[in-house]
């Protein structure tokens, strides 16, 4: 049977005076809004140096922020679909952005929707690429095939293509809010608004595009502090996912070690911030309309990163590792009858932790032998919740993709160790990491090596075992890596 993913030592928050919420006589509505590579300290509320995010601050000030947020396999679909069921992707079967998810697969919505909740979904849905038809779950539904364009993408609305002329995240929220104030009855509601940005190719909206042009930004420290690390990350810096490759079309000459590159990069990561300005005046349009509509407080509002993002640490761009950055998501909760103004929760809590969460505070029956647990107890402060002090990641090597191998980690409140099995054989590309993450939060200094360090890896090797036989993986159940591609592939990647 597949349970939630513990180890016997695990922590309990402080107790908080909270009401059940079992005490609530009126349905609670659901909005989860979604956002597409954007890593946790991109926001305001996270202390960054010139990104203001007032509206997404103000749900982290009137309700929760998770602190150490994370996503069990760093890439856009596997982890969407972490989301909906509560599963691993070695569970639910969507390990590639290629792959949509199973019609038979339980999630989130479809409960909902079966408990009588007008669903909608509305904007990037990202998992089987070439279909934009309705999926299960949803009463209401505007997508499209592919990744979308950051103007006039053409949309599926309930059947009917059309073009949604202008900015793809202004757009997509005079959809939502349409709706929104289109449900006029007594039934909850359930939305999922998903965003293109800050997803390449980083296109800022027109009121944002030069928002940024006298900050400069520079290669970042840790872009160069790679002589503990394995080969393949050195092997990645001249690729689609390094700091010297094409990185996204910022660059017309690559690959590109001059001076004069420094430029483009700067160009690329202050694009991708740019793009977070609309996704935060998105924020605000929705809780207004919520407001407006008289919907707020009785509602549940979610808003999360599917994955993380690279932005030139250890070399890299993209995501798919089990870096910090790649890693690493922000995830708000506002719903006031249970969440105190202000909660900031410390503990791991991962993308399969989403799907529980929703449904109990739903009051919903649970969904069957899935891998995450509700926040429920985290969010009320009982003194009696336990919770995980170890997780595991999981990647697989993609052709399409070949920069990163496949990766199998564990993280724990203080370590984490990463092996990249089914190699070349080389032990100098596939040498395993092992990082003191209180005393390097940067990861800078790879400890495999250390004879100091010997026992402690048997250790983290041993749980790393323990916690993906818990989910039915295995080290075998993966593709075998056959490297990095010597040509850069013509067209743009996802």
């Amino acid at each position: 049977m597949l349970v939630a993913i513990t180890t016997s030592a695990e922590a309990a928050p402080k107790k908080k005076d909270k009401k059940s919420v079992t005490e609530k006589t009126e349905q609670p509505n659901v909005i989860f809004i979604l956002t597409d590579d954007q890593r946790w300290d991109q926001l305001g509320c996270e202390g960054h140096p010139f990104l203001k995010t007032p509206n997404l601050d103000r749900i982290a000030a009137e309700g929760a922020r998770f602190k150490n947020m994370f996503v069990t396999t760093s890439l856009c679909s596997p982890s969407r679909a972490s989301f909906l069921s509560g599963l691993y992707a070695n569970t639910h079967g969507v390990v590639n952005n290629f792959t949509d998810y199973p019609e038979d697969l339980d999630s989130f919505p479809k409960r909902l929707q079966s408990a009588g909740y007008n669903t909608a979904y509305i904007g990037k849905w990202h998992m089987g690429e070439e279909d934009d038809a309705s999926r299960p779950g949803f009463d209401f539904w505007c997508s499209h095939s592919g990744q979308g364009d950051y103007y006039d993408t053409e949309f599926n609305i309930n059947g009917k293509r059309q073009v949604l002329e202008g900015y793809y995240t202004t757009r997509i929220t005079d959809v939502a809010c349409r709706w929104l104030r289109a449900q006029k009855g007594k039934k909850p509601l359930m939305m999922i608004l998903g965003h293109k940005a800050p997803h390449t190719p980083f296109t800022p909206e027109e009121q944002y595009a030069k928002v940024y042009d006298k900050i400069k930004v520079g290669y970042p420290k840790t872009a160069f502090q790679l002589e503990t690390k394995p080969q393949w990350v050195t092997d990645r810096l001249d690729t689609w996912h390094g700091i010297y490759g094409p990185i996204y079309g910022f660059r017309k000459e690559f690959p590109d070690r001059s001076k004069k590159a420094e430029k483009d990069f700067d160009r690329f990561v202050l694009s991708y911030i740019a793009t977070i300005l609309s996704v935060d005046d998105s924020v605000g349009r929705i809780y207004e309309t919520l407001k407006e509509t008289g919907k707020l407080d009785n509602t549940l509002l979610v808003f999360a990163g599917d994955n993380g993002f690279f932005l030139g640490e250890h070399g890299m761009s993209d995501k798919r590792t089990m870096h910090e950055p790649s890693i690493r998501v922000p995830m708000l909760m506002r719903y006031p009858p249970l969440i105190e103004k202000g909660t900031e929760i410390d503990e791991m809590v991962l993308n399969i932790d989403l799907a529980p969460s929703v449904l109990e505070i739903c009051g919903q029956k649970p969904l069957k032998k899935i891998h995450g647990r509700s926040v429920v107890p985290l969010l009320r402060g009982d003194e009696d919740a336990k919770w995980r002090k170890a997780w595991f990641y999981e990647y697989n090597y993609e052709k399409q993709f070949p920069y990163t191998p496949n990766v199998r980690g564990v993280r724990t409140d203080g370590w984490k160790y990463v092996r990249y099995p089914h190699g070349d054989g080389s032990e100098d590309r596939h040498m395993a990491e092992l990082y003191d993450l209180e005393n390097d939060p940067g990861e800078i200094n790879n400890l495999i090596g250390d004879p100091k360090q010997a026992k402690r890896i048997e250790k983290m090797k041993a749980l790393l075992d323990r916690l993906m036989k818990k989910t039915g993986a295995t080290m075998t159940d993966m593709p075998i890596d056959e490297g990095i591609k010597t040509e850069l592939p013509d067209e743009d990647i996802q």
